[in-house]
């Protein structure tokens, strides 16, 4: 897999589900980008809207946008990881059907990744409601991260996420319906001693939509405690400890 690789390349996984409103301006985002080395992969996980068909456009635009139809509606996780398998770039970036990027956020991340050696990064991101407002300017996050770190505070946004995979290896997502980006930085971080590290820049605008996993607070608890107790397999005392401290995480970034 890593002798394959295209060194330098950015494959950026998109998973796709009735994201019509908003995945025109995601994948202009990306065209924006100042480092132009990059695929971009959409899987399109049976959208019942007009995903399709905008994605389409853009497919016949530009050669290295691709869309990727799944045969059925699996989730973000298969969505993810169908997209992961088909990537051929050294480089793994992440950006959710909603969200944008800032047009230097690929240059800026891989000159700090290749500059300071660093495998994993993320950065700081803005929170936008649905028609753009910013809600907050910087929702900014620890310079490092290891797995007890991450534990306590699971705030990386995966629109944020670069993995070199030259050095951290092919992975894939856990499959459960949500909260599997999360799940996936911990395993990285516990299976191959992994750290991450933080740019200290805004460059992702997280938008917040109404009725989205993500705005589920109560789900938000749930699948955290879920990946703590379940997927982590940590004790009810150290699950109890760590959950104690997002918790107070989560409170102090709304703040």
């Amino acid at each position: 897999m890593q002798e394959e690789l295209q060194l330098d390349l950015v494959s950026v996984v998109t998973p796709v589900y009735n994201a019509e409103r908003f995945i025109a301006e995601t994948i202009e985002s990306v065209l924006k980008q100042t480092y132009q080395n990059w695929e971009l992969l959409l899987v399109n996980d049976c959208s019942q809207d007009s995903s399709q068909a905008i994605v389409e456009e853009y497919v016949n635009k530009d050669k290295r946008i691709r869309l990727i139809n799944l045969k059925e509606n699996s989730g973000a996780a298969v969505a993810r990881n169908t997209g992961l398998e088909a990537a051929k770039g050294q480089f793994i970036a992440f950006i959710d059907s909603d969200d944008c990027w800032r047009e230097t956020k690929l240059a800026d991340q891989l000159d700090f990744m290749k500059s300071q050696a660093v495998h994993f990064s993320y950065t700081n991101f803005a929170l936008v409601n649905e028609t753009g407002e910013i809600l907050k300017e910087a929702v900014k996050l620890p310079l490092k991260l290891t797995y007890s770190g991450l534990l306590k505070n699971t705030a990386i946004a995966c629109s944020t996420v670069v993995i070199d995979r030259l050095h951290v290896g092919s992975f894939n997502m856990p499959l459960v319906r949500k909260g599997q980006d999360t799940a996936t930085w911990l395993k990285l971080m516990r299976e191959r001693n992994l750290t991450a590290y933080g740019l200290d820049k805004v460059l992702n605008y997280y938008r917040q939509v109404e009725g989205s996993i993500s705005s589920d607070r109560v789900g938000a608890l749930k699948r955290t405690w879920n990946t703590y107790y379940n997927l982590e397999g940590l004790s009810l005392i150290k699950a109890s400890y760590y959950f104690g401290h997002y918790v107070l995480q989560a409170i102090l970034r709304r703040l």
